[in-house]
């Protein structure tokens, strides 16, 4: 594979707690979602960067599994990850503390041991894992449908 771009980007107007900001990203799949502190740090409902974060791990995550599952012979049905990132205060201010990660499996013919050992192989092989790995503790648990 050759190396290629992804892009996003953000205009941010104004003042911390009283402004918002628009993300957007260069395929177009998403257009100007509007974000603020209040969709962040409080309970507006609205988009936040750790949403973000948890549903890219998510989705480059199940991706990983749906690999790991196939090269082993197996014939996924459908493979659902939920990424819970938390976030804690930490010297006055706060930090991504750990990203869950709960993966359900729909696999004909695989038992839950087997299952649950290809997703922590994933989870080697899984680009974004990887990334966050560096600087975050993963967790993740199992279950087949």
């Amino acid at each position: 594979m050759t190396e290629f771009d992804r892009k996003a980007g953000v205009l941010w107007k104004g003042e911390l707690k009283s402004s918002h900001g628009l993300i957007s990203i260069e395929s177009r799949a998403l257009f100007e979602l509007p974000y603020s502190y209040q969709t962040r740090c409080e309970d507006e409902e609205g988009l936040n960067p750790e949403e973000l974060l948890a549903a890219a791990h998510a989705a480059g995550f199940c991706m990983a599994v749906a690999e790991r599952v196939e090269e082993n012979g197996y014939k996924p049905v459908e493979t659902e990850t939920t990424a819970t990132c938390t976030v804690a205060s930490k010297h006055g201010g706060y930090e991504i503390a750990k990203m869950h990660l709960h993966v359900r499996g729909e696999v004909p013919g695989i038992d839950e041991a087997t299952f649950n050992k290809l997703v922590m192989e994933a989870d080697k092989k899984c680009r974004v894992s990887n990334v966050l790995r560096q600087g975050l503790k993963i967790e993740i648990t199992t279950a087949l449908v």
